[in-house]
């Protein structure tokens, strides 16, 4: 098998390209950070030209392959993994190359420096990770948090409401990147979204949405995000409903709204207490 970390079937023109980039993981709660990008790919008619080698990134063991096996027959085997994409834009705007892959368990600082070369080969000169996490936040709440490599970004996060991160302890394979990008002249920034820890089990697209707009703002390149909203109002409606009918779920929501009016309980990057009041949303959801 070829040895190569990334195999490029062939390297897109671009103009002015930025990389966004999703993964699964650890950094993906209520699925922000992957499911932003594959809305990206299919708003913008992302095209697929290169793939990342899960020999050389992944654990099976952890990560562990997809399989689609229907009547005794296997249909279908799919390692962990992921692709890059390319969207050629409007004439006034950014083009975008798009990662979305699981994280890789292993060889981080050798990823990345894939990356890298690859970003410099297209032009890129910004990257935008995303992630996110469950925090003590209302669902009616749309919070990201960020950081950048440039005083410059930090001051265009600001503006946009963007809060600073302060943080210590474990990290994710964004870090890398933001280490490592510019001691290759390639700036960073990383977007991390603020889920409701009491719900689970289903699709923020409110976060989502809010999410697009900064990435349109930020990446200069427009994305039509009335799907999202639309699909969230739905859901915000269902969600109201239940709130109102499940004492359960009415007091996580009370005793959460009132911990934040006084004040207390600061935001937590991680909820794994176990402990915790979770609500898995499609036990109160009716199927359609």
């Amino acid at each position: 098998m070829n040895d190569q970390g990334i195999h490029v079937e062939g390297l897109p023109r671009l103009k002015k390209p930025i990389l966004i980039v999703g993964f699964d993981g650890w950094g993906n709660a209520m699925n922000i950070s992957k499911g932003m990008v594959a809305y990206l790919i299919r708003k913008l008619n992302g095209k697929e030209f290169a793939k990342i080698n899960s020999d050389r990134f992944y654990r099976y063991d952890a990560t562990r392959p997809w399989v689609r096996i229907e009547q005794g027959v296997l249909k279908s085997f799919s390692p962990p993994g992921g692709s890059f994409y390319a969207v050629q834009t409007g004439p006034d705007e950014r083009d975008v190359v798009i990662l979305k892959a699981d994280e890789p368990n292993l060889r981080w600082f050798e990823f990345i420096d894939d990356v890298l070369t690859l970003c410099k080969q297209l032009g890129v000169d910004t990257i935008i990770t995303l992630g996110s996490m469950y925090d003590n936040v209302l669902h009616t709440e749309r919070i990201v948090s960020g950081i950048a490599t440039k005083e410059a970004f930090l001051s265009r996060l600001g503006k946009k409401n963007v809060n600073f991160i302060y943080y210590q302890g474990p990290s994710s394979i964004h870090s890398v990147i933001q280490s490592e990008g510019p001691k290759h002249g390639i700036e960073c920034m990383s977007l991390w979204c603020h889920c409701p820890y009491y719900l689970q089990d289903t699709v923020h697209f409110g976060l989502l949405s809010h999410l697009g707009d900064l990435l349109s703002s930020l990446g200069e390149f427009k994305i039509d995000r009335s799907e999202l909203e639309e699909s969230w109002e739905k859901l915000s409606d269902k969600i109201e409903e239940m709130i109102e009918s499940k004492p359960e779920l009415q007091s996580v929501i009370d005793g959460l709204r009132k911990a934040k009016s006084k004040g207390a309980g600061k935001r937590r990057r991680n909820i794994d207490n176990k402990n915790e009041k979770v609500i898995k949303l499609q036990d109160y959801l009716e199927p359609e």
